[in-house]
C-alpha cells in the first residue's frame, strides 16, 4: 500500500458551541479516490475545508506527505491552494463574462504566469476533454455538462497532487453527472493524483476506491471499498430531489470560489 499523500489525524473544529468534526482521522493516497458521505450538516464539507487549508481546524493537524499545512500561514495555505490542490463544485462557478478558455486560465493568471502563456495549458486541457471548438464560449453558451468539464479543464490545468470535489455532478441529470464523474476519474488516475469527493450519490460514491461516512462530526463505521451501490439512509432520495440540469440545460454559474486567494 502506498503511504499517504494527504492525512489527517483527530480533526476538532467548533461552529459556535457545536463540534462540526469531533476527531476525525483520514488519509488518501496517490491514484486514490475517497468518497465523503453523510447527512446533511454531517460534517462532509468541513472536513473538506480543512484538508484544503481553506479553514484551520481547532485540534488535530493536516499534513501534505510529511509537511502540517494546517499551522502555515493563510498566506502560504492560498500559495498550496494554488499550485496543489484543485477544487471541483457542484455548480462549476465559472465566471460568467469570461470564455471557456480563460475561465480554465485563471488559476494560473492568479498565480503570476502571463495571460498568453496562461492560455496554451488552458486550451490543452480543454482539448484533453473533448471541448476542442469550445474554447471561445461563455458558460452561457454551454450546456451543464460542457460547462462542468470546463471547471473540471480549470481544476487541473496546475496539474494538482490533490483534487477536492464538492458535489460535483450534484445539479447534472444521471446520465452527464456519470459522464462527468468518469472524466474526473479517470484524469485524476492519469496524473496519479488524490481525489476527494464529497457526495449524497451512493452510485457516485460507489465508483471510488474507498467510501466514509461522516455523522454528528464522527466517522460512522468502517471504511469500505468501493463495490456497488449501497443504501446510505436515503440519501439517493435526498439526491433526486436536488435541482437538475440536463445534458442540454443551462445554468447560471456563481462567482468564482476564493479558494485561488
Amino acid at each position: 500500500m502506498r503511504p499517504p499523500m494527504l492525512s489527517a489525524s483527530s480533526l476538532v473544529k467548533h461552529f459556535g458551541t457545536a463540534p462540526a468534526l469531533d476527531g476525525v482521522d483520514f488519509a488518501v493516497a496517490p491514484g486514490e479516490s475517497v468518497a465523503v458521505t453523510g447527512p446533511s450538516g454531517s460534517g462532509k464539507s468541513t472536513l473538506l475545508h480543512c484538508l484544503a487549508g481553506i479553514i484551520r481546524p481547532d485540534a488535530g493537524e493536516v499534513r501534505l506527505y510529511d509537511e502540517r499545512i494546517d499551522t502555515l500561514s493563510e498566506r502560504s495555505r492560498s500559495h498550496l491552494r494554488r499550485t496543489r490542490f484543485a477544487f471541483l463544485f457542484q455548480f462549476g462557478q465559472l465566471l460568467p463574462e469570461l470564455p471557456a478558455e480563460e475561465n480554465v486560465a485563471l488559476p494560473l493568471m492568479l498565480g503570476g504566469t502571463p495571460r498568453r502563456a496562461a492560455l496554451g495549458p488552458a486550451r490543452a486541457q480543454l482539448k484533453r476533454l473533448g471541448l476542442e471548438g469550445k474554447e471561445g464560449r461563455r458558460p452561457g453558451e454551454l450546456s451543464g455538462g460542457e460547462a462542468q468539464r470546463v471547471a473540471l479543464a480549470r481544476a487541473l490545468v496546475v496539474n494538482p497532487a490533490v483534487v477536492f470535489a464538492d458535489e460535483p455532478t450534484g445539479a447534472l441529470d444521471r446520465a452527464t453527472g456519470d459522464q462527468v464523474m468518469g472524466v474526473l476519474l479517470d484524469t485524476v488516475a492519469e496524473l496519479d493524483a488524490a481525489l476527494v469527493v464529497v457526495t449524497h450519490d451512493p452510485r457516485i460514491a460507489s465508483r471510488c476506491t474507498r467510501t466514509i461516512e461522516i455523522r454528528d462530526g464522527r466517522l460512522s463505521g468502517v471504511p469500505r471499498t468501493g463495490d456497488g451501490a449501497k443504501d446510505f439512509d436515503g440519501f439517493a432520495d435526498a439526491a433526486a430531489r436536488r435541482p437538475v440540469i440536463d445534458g442540454e440545460g443551462r445554468f447560471g454559474p456563481e462567482p468564482v470560489a476564493e479558494v485561488w486567494r
